[in-house]
């Protein structure tokens, strides 16, 4: 008998985005430190690609880009 959910129906999706999340992150942290970069280095770069990313989304929504 094969189950259609891992965890369960309502779950299985927040288990799979933390896994993804989780996965993302040490891809980041990894890349990052090849770069010789540190801890705080690496939350500034972070920041500012997701501040990147909102201003993007922010300009399709409000129709200029």
């Amino acid at each position: 008998m094969s189950y259609a959910y891992i965890i369960s129906k309502r779950l299985d999706p927040v288990f799979a985005l933390a896994i993804g999340a989780g996965a993302a992150a040490a891809r980041i942290s990894r890349e990052e430190k090849e770069k010789g970069r540190n801890a705080a280095q690496t939350v500034d770069v972070l920041r500012r690609r997701v501040g990147l990313a909102w201003e993007k989304i922010g300009a399709k929504w409000e129709g200029k880009a």
